[in-house]
């Protein structure tokens, strides 16, 4: 099953893939930016990156604006002949922002990963894999027992 999974998720054009999500986004763009969710939209690759379907895992949705940043123009002093306002390369990959915020939403959870859901013209949606580390099912799993330094 995870295979076929993985198949459709690669090329979601030409599998059931898209036409699910094109429905599904109309519901999540009315949502808050950051959603717990129940279970992963993509199960294939959440579990590959971790999840496991037990207490203490979460995931959360969250979504980000696609894009470029922008600096503030300067409106005192010399103005520079390239002023720099627009087109500004984020230090950090739109990803790696995603986890930051739901760690920021989430402080007793700690961010295990996060994987791509889908993404449209002015949004990207990410899932991000979050563990409690002071569940005790956490604590006593060989795997992710290292994130509440319960397992050795």
């Amino acid at each position: 099953m995870y295979r076929h999974l993985r198949e459709a998720w690669k090329t979601p054009a030409k599998s059931f893939v898209q036409d699910v999500m094109r429905q599904r986004v109309v519901i999540w763009r009315r949502q808050p930016t950051i959603v717990r969710v129940d279970k992963p939209t993509r199960l294939d690759r959440a579990h590959r990156l971790g999840y496991k379907a037990k207490k203490g895992f979460v995931v959360v949705r969250v979504r980000i604006r696609r894009g470029g940043g922008n600096k503030l123009r300067p409106i005192l002093g010399h103005r520079q002949k390239r002023m720099g306002v627009t087109k500004m390369t984020r230090a950090k990959s739109i990803q790696a922002i995603a986890e930051d915020r739901a760690a920021r939403k989430y402080p007793n959870m700690e961010v295990l990963n996060s994987y791509w859901v889908w993404q449209d013209g002015v949004n990207k949606w990410y899932e991000v894999i979050m563990v409690d580390p002071s569940s005790p099912s956490i604590k006593t799993d060989k795997v992710v027992g290292w994130v509440s330094g319960g397992y050795r």
